[in-house]
């Protein structure tokens, strides 16, 4: 599941067999994105903060390839629980220093939800290039929640 590039944008949908609600929670609690949010020998969330409201901050620390820390931060622009969840996106290993953006959508239809993430605002091919793990991401995101 390769995906899409449109533009300044990396666009991944993915079917999940979970309610919406149980989704958007394993995406907005941060000892449940600890949990999942990782890909085996490239990078695993280890501790998330969140001020989980519009304009609320958040922080993400993890360990990279390596051993490597990373850091990454944000804001949420739009919840709409268990619709829709906005938030910005500023890793610590960008060499632009650029925000860019995240849209995650679920549309429940009988018992399975499509999930369709969104990151735009890329300054550079190179930027959006270090960002293509978001299949083996929501992958694990999958297998989190349909246990």
């Amino acid at each position: 599941m390769k995906p899409e590039l449109r533009g300044d944008a990396i666009v991944q949908e993915i079917a999940i067999h979970a309610p919406a609600t149980r989704i958007f929670e394993a995406l907005t609690d941060p000892a449940q994105m600890v949990a999942w949010w990782g890909v085996e020998g490239r990078f695993q969330a280890e501790h998330v903060e969140s001020d989980f409201r519009p304009s609320g901050r958040w922080l993400m620390r993890g360990v990279g390839m390596s051993g490597r820390p990373f850091i990454v931060r944000g804001e949420y622009r739009e919840i709409d629980r268990p619709r829709v969840l906005v938030f910005t996106w500023l890793p610590d290993w960008q060499q632009d220093g650029l925000e860019t953006l995240i849209r995650i959508e679920l549309e429940e239809i009988g018992g399975v939800t499509t999930v369709r993430l969104t990151h735009s605002g890329f300054a550079r091919d190179s930027s959006r290039a270090s960002h293509q793990g978001w299949p083996q991401l929501l992958d694990r995101l999958r297998a989190y929640v349909e246990l």
